[in-house]
């Protein structure tokens, strides 16, 4: 029985748009074994993408609105599911996917039993083929690579996304700890992912991370810069986190790294030129590519483009000035959506685990369970 458990739940998230596949080896099931009770998998059974109140999921799990409540709070401090704090003061309560989702909510709570584990599933998770066709992220060049004379829209400077948010909050980076705690961790800054909005709340209301102030957020930025690390978020126009991520370290790099053309999977609408007359070989700019796009020959750096994701740490500190970021021709500029929602939709229908119909069947049942239990619970 317990184990049925652990199946079902695995094939509902492999319903949700960035899937949940199943291996020979079952890593994926010793991975929700390692999160979720048997009584915590039953009930996130009863979850949608939908933002519910308990009452509503208690009415479709057929369990007492308070014992309902109860288990959802402890589910949502593990980090398994997402608790938003509606303008009504209630939580409503949704299923997470495993990347972006209830993955990133196990940082400071690593065993190494799980991280040997989710390394073993990594590979079998992030599907390439898909991610070009839909990336989850999105490649943010770092501000001091930005001149300006080039033109960047709002959502596509880091500082300027920042600038507009009311609540952020930064968060240790679970990618970094988690091959920290294995061993193969790196000197980067690991207290460096910043959230906003009903993300940042949440991190901030559980203790995963500390509120800060913009001018604190920028200053990450910069150190990050400093460090040499590329900027990720969401790929949507309004955003919930921003990612500083390094080629070592990250999963979704990592994964990318390994294909011969990770410009081609990445959301970025820029891409660097290089001056090779004035470039003086100083090798700078190859130490700090996270995607082995510079190599150095005869004394000067050779870029391959099909590699470079448009980041900007080469032109950051180029000591000749020999790198321009550049905005790519208007065929190439990818589609960014307005929000996660609209990119999950779209993730959802391209990988054709949830198509329209899907969907719009999600949100009547979701209405309909609403009206069968009224506000105050009778």
């Amino acid at each position: 029985m317990a184990e049925e458990i652990y199946k079902k739940l695995a094939r509902q998230l492999d319903r949700l748009p960035a899937g949940y596949p199943s291996t020979e080896s079952g890593v994926e099931l010793r991975i929700l074994r390692q999160l979720f009770t048997e009584e915590d998998a039953e009930l996130a059974l009863h979850l949608t993408l939908i933002p519910e109140e308990a009452r509503v999921i208690a009415y479709r799990a057929g369990i007492p609105e308070e014992e309902a409540l109860s288990r959802l709070e402890e589910m949502d401090e593990k980090g398994l599911i997402f608790g938003k704090l509606s303008e009504s003061g209630s939580i409503q309560y949704r299923i997470q996917q495993f990347i972006v989702g209830f993955w990133e909510g196990q940082v400071n709570k690593l065993s190494r039993e799980l991280i040997i584990d989710f390394e073993e599933y990594l590979g079998t998770f992030v599907d390439i083929d898909l991610w070009q066709k839909m990336p989850q992220l999105r490649t943010i060049p770092v501000g001091e690579s930005i001149s300006v004379k080039t033109d960047v829209l709002p959502y596509e400077s880091a500082e300027k996304l920042v600038r507009a948010q009311t609540i952020l909050a930064v968060n240790n980076c679970i990618c970094r700890q988690e091959r920290r705690i294995i061993g193969n961790g790196c000197n980067k800054p690991e207290e460096s992912c910043l959230s906003f909005g009903q993300a940042a709340e949440r991190s901030i209301r559980q203790e995963r991370g500390r509120e800060i102030t913009q001018a604190e957020a920028i200053e990450i930025l910069h150190q990050a810069e400093k460090a040499g690390l590329v900027i990720q978020t969401g790929n949507a126009r309004k955003i919930l986190f921003i990612c500083t991520c390094c080629g070592c370290c990250c999963g979704v790099l990592r994964s990318l790294k390994h294909d011969p053309k990770p410009a081609s999977l990445v959301s970025s609408p820029f891409v660097i030129s290089l001056n090779e007359f004035t470039c003086n070989g100083c090798g700078i700019c190859m130490k700090r590519c996270q995607m082995d796009a510079i190599s150095l020959e005869s004394g000067k750096a050779i870029l391959d483009l099909e590699r470079c994701i448009g980041c900007g740490l080469c032109v950051s500190t180029c000591p000749t000035d020999s790198y321009e970021l550049q905005r790519k021709p208007r065929a190439d500029q990818p589609y960014v959506p307005k929000t996660l929602l609209e990119t999950y939709v779209r993730l959802g229908q391209v990988s054709g685990r949830m198509p329209m119909g899907s969907l719009i069947g999600m949100k009547v049942r979701s209405a309909i369970d609403r009206l069968k239990t009224p506000q105050n619970g009778t």
